[in-house]
């Protein structure tokens, strides 16, 4: 597979249903995320952002929450935004696709105003994050059944 590929703000309907797509491969077929728990009134108002390859599948995705829905998510900060759902299509794992994702989603953050990006990080992925800059904090606790911690960086 090549590792050319574009990020994009998912704006149009056609690219929204490619990171859900993306999405569904990834937690609920993947990992046994039950569907009603992966999607979202979030998903409405997030900052969704997608890599696609030249002909057009789709590699992966992340989105970004702001204000008040990213609060719910980071202990009350409206500065701070939630970085969450990032999913990386098995075909397209170790080209880079997912620190790539994390530094658009980081992008949008600062364009936003925002001071920092907070996420909820599965235990397995937290030394891919801490190579990109972030910090755990708090205890371990289960999301969708899989153990995850808070971690969180300063981007603006």
């Amino acid at each position: 597979m090549s590792a050319a590929y574009e990020l994009r703000v998912a704006e149009s309907e056609t690219d929204r249903a490619a990171c859900f797509a993306v999405r569904r491969d990834v937690f609920v077929t993947e990992q046994g995320v039950p569907q009603e728990l992966e999607y979202d009134t979030y998903d409405i108002d997030a900052v969704h952002v997608l890599a696609v390859r030249e002909d057009g599948t789709a590699l992966g995705t992340g989105r970004l929450l702001t204000g008040a829905a990213a609060a719910v998510k980071n202990g009350g900060a409206e500065d701070v935004g939630a970085l969450g759902r990032l999913a990386v299509a098995k075909a397209a794992r170790g080209l880079g696709v997912g620190a790539a994702l994390v530094g658009a989603i980081e992008e949008a953050a600062r364009d936003r105003g925002l001071s920092a990006v907070d996420l909820h990080a599965q235990t397995h992925a937290l030394g891919f994050y801490e190579r990109l800059g972030y910090e755990a904090y708090g205890p371990e606790f289960p999301d969708a059944g899989i153990p995850h911690r808070a971690m969180r960086k300063t981007v603006g």
